[in-house]
């Protein structure tokens, strides 16, 4: 135990490459796990991602715990260890009588510049937060990967998307709460890919303590996700079916989502998220058909006579003047990019954080802002939901 202990605690460092443990012991345990170096706000744990069927668990450790995890793996449950670092390597055995065998070696120069090379080049493409090539168990349920953590070609856009939307969470992090349980709303949830998606990365590789809810009108949907969720052991995850603009299921909310809720229901969504004060709203509206009917102006017309030109400036002008209100009401607003366009013309989120009615890159929400959006609005004789509402 000591010999192990020691190589343990040598190889568990920021130049650890890939640490696989396998030839289990206890396929009720877990079939196989790998081990790899991760920082954290700046901070260096080591995932544990453990196989156990057709189900795929992570958790983050800090190194005392790595250590003791690793060491009462190799008592109890694997007899194979395959350690890879940049400047040497080890493998421990361990016979069905338990006695236990190690050999290690230094890498070579040659070897190692190769493996610093090898990641730099990685590092240089496209770092997904879920990668391919490891098996993640709501993608799979999903139909996104393989057994194998391959993706499913036809699913390759909806994997894509999936990541785009972790990397918009994993920028506002910090602004949900780190000291209780983060109160999260999905309204229009629908399938849920990025549901199952913002749980697992909030509290399977973030270890956040969450409670989402999603909510749709459909009852079949709800009635899957919350099989799904059940089946996956997510349960801190609930469907509910419903409206949007009559749901009553939460008194305080940190985080509302609504991805492509269609027309006005995304006008009601923002419009709770404002009154519980939300610290982090991320909305992908869909179908924006009021201003489309309201929209006038007799300067405009050579434009707006164009049904396609219609839609698509209706569309913007919503999405700006509901950008504009979160703001008035003390929100620093984004529209991001969500998706390439080639995918879906639907591709623009509202991103708001709230910020006491101060926004840090352009400073108050002034008495002139609001003038200006007035006579926007006025000038195209429109009046949004969202301006209603709040």
């Amino acid at each position: 135990m000591d010999e192990r202990r020691e190589l343990f605690q040598q190889m568990l460092d920021q130049d650890l490459i890939q640490i696989i443990l396998s030839n289990t012991t206890d396929p009720g345990r877990a079939e196989k796990v790998k081990v790899r170096p991760v920082f954290i706000r700046g901070q260096l744990y080591f995932q544990e991602t453990l196989y156990l069927g057709n189900k795929v668990f992570h958790s983050n450790l800090q190194k005392e715990d790595m250590l003791e995890r690793l060491l009462d793996y190799t008592e109890h449950c694997f007899r194979q260890v395959q350690i890879s670092g940049r400047s040497r390597e080890a493998t421990v055995l361990v016979s069905k009588k338990g006695k236990v065998s190690i050999k290690c070696r230094n890498c070579s120069h040659a070897e190692s510049q190769k493996q610093k090379t090898t990641d730099l080049s990685h590092d240089r493409r496209k770092q997904y937060i879920l990668q391919e090539g490891q098996p993640v168990d709501f993608l799979i349920e999903l139909g996104v990967q393989m057994q194998d953590g391959r993706i499913v070609r036809a699913k390759y856009d909806k994997f894509r998307q999936i990541n785009r939307y972790l990397e918009f969470i994993r920028d506002i992090l910090e602004r949900l709460p780190s000291d209780r349980t983060i109160r999260i709303v999905d309204f229009g949830c629908g399938k849920s890919y990025l549901t199952f998606a913002m749980y697992y990365y909030l509290h399977q590789l973030q270890g956040r303590d969450i409670q989402v809810t999603g909510l749709d009108l459909k009852a079949d949907v709800i009635r899957h996700c919350s099989e799904l969720a059940e089946k996956l052991g997510y349960d801190r995850l609930d469907f509910q079916e419903g409206d949007i603009s009559t749901f009553q299921g939460a008194d305080r909310v940190d985080m509302v989502v609504s991805l492509h809720a269609c027309d006005k229901a995304t006008d009601y969504a923002l419009e709770k998220a404002v009154k519980w004060g939300a610290s982090v709203i991320m909305a992908v509206p869909c179908c924006q058909h009021e201003l489309n009917r309201q929209i006038h102006c007799d300067m405009m017309m050579p434009v707006l006579k164009y049904g396609v030109i219609r839609e698509r400036i209706a569309a913007l002008v919503t999405d700006a003047l509901r950008a504009g209100l979160l703001e008035k009401n003390g929100y620093d607003t984004q529209i991001l990019e969500f998706i390439d366009m080639e995918h879906t013309p639907k591709n623009l989120m509202i991103r708001a954080v709230k910020t006491s009615g101060i926004r840090p890159r352009t400073g108050v929400y002034s008495t002139k802002d609001q003038e200006a959006m007035d006579r926007l609005m006025e000038f195209l004789q429109v009046n949004p939901t969202l301006k209603e509402l709040l």
